[in-house]
């Protein structure tokens, strides 16, 4: 008896890459679904907003060079930089916060301050970059 012999077919020539290139886009169309970034979500003002900031109403922040937070020339630590915000906010809820960034702070603790501004729900938040002279390294 003579069996005939089928000839195997390749993995090419087969349907199967077919069938697991669908399922592989399946698969990242449902994992890019819990891969979301949020980031800082902060509300931004609107671009006709007429909205006036009284001088009293400003908290003027700074970090130096190696990240400490200063205010009012004196060096506070998060602590309490978070309880004066937090004062601040209860005293008059219009309060804004202005933070200047000297260009070689680390980024944690800029990142760190922002955060800090997120948590306790300051409406007006502003960053600026410390001015420096040009042809200073």
């Amino acid at each position: 008896m003579n069996l005939v012999r089928k000839k195997r077919r390749g993995f090419d020539e087969s349907g199967a890459s077919s069938d697991i290139a669908f399922l592989l886009i399946i698969y990242f169309i449902v994992i890019a679904g819990f891969n979301i970034n949020k980031g800082f979500l902060m509300n931004l003002p609107a671009k006709d907003s007429t909205r006036l900031i009284q001088k009293d109403d400003l908290l003027r922040f700074q970090l130096d060079d190696s990240g400490q937070i200063l205010y009012q020339g004196e060096v506070r630590s998060a602590a309490e930089a978070e309880g004066t915000i937090r004062s601040a906010a209860a005293a008059n809820p219009n309060i804004a916060v202005l933070l200047t960034i000297s260009p070689d702070t680390p980024w944690q603790q800029v990142v760190s301050f922002v955060a800090l501004a997120q948590e306790l729900s300051i409406d007006s938040f502003s960053f600026t970059m410390k001015d420096v002279p040009l042809g200073t390294p």
